[in-house]
């Protein structure tokens, strides 16, 4: 198979998967902990690591588990193969999902009152948000051999949500009465 069966998504489970393996269950804990990475449905989070597994890309074994015996997936090295061309491929900006931005763009047919209702909670969702990128800071020194790139992650995701902070101050006061 070539690396034409990956995608982003597959490359994001190669990478979390990393040196120590993980299971399906793992996964999906580590994106819904960060949240601001999590864009993939949770069912994929189960389906994509088997699929990479049937390619070759990562290896299954099973191991007890709490209550029953689990999947645990580990790298290949065909699998370290695909990362390591991947790394050196050009990056683009991705694409980019915003419901916010979604909102401004039909404030004209819904009001700027009911926009600026919508958008108020952004502030709260940003502060757990914020709490969270501080536990990922916390849990990245638990992993030495990742250590400086977790870091640089969270440095990133802190940086982009106080630039959501200032950005909302702009948008409040262009909506205000």
């Amino acid at each position: 198979m070539s690396s034409d069966d990956l995608n982003l998504f597959s490359y994001e489970i190669l990478g979390l998967v990393g040196r120590t393996g993980a299971g399906a269950h793992d996964l999906l804990r580590m994106a819904r902990r960060g949240r601001l990475l999590a864009w993939a449905g949770e069912s994929r989070y189960y389906v994509e690591p088997k699929r990479l597994a049937s390619l070759g890309y990562l290896e299954a074994r099973t191991e007890p588990g709490k209550t029953r015996e689990r999947t645990v997936y580990t790298l290949t090295d065909k699998g370290l193969h695909a990362l390591r061309e991947w790394a050196r491929t050009p990056v683009t900006f991705t694409p980019l999902k915003s419901e916010v931005l979604g909102r401004l763009l039909i404030a004209d047919l819904v009001g700027e009152a009911a926009t600026r209702e919508g958008i108020a909670t952004l502030r709260d969702d940003i502060a757990d948000l914020m709490t969270r990128v501080a536990q990922s800071e916390v849990t990245a020194r638990d992993y030495p051999h990742r250590a400086k790139y977790l870091l640089l992650v969270t440095t990133f995701l802190r940086r982009l949500l106080e630039l959501h902070l200032e950005w909302l101050d702009e948008v409040e006061a262009e909506l205000s009465d």
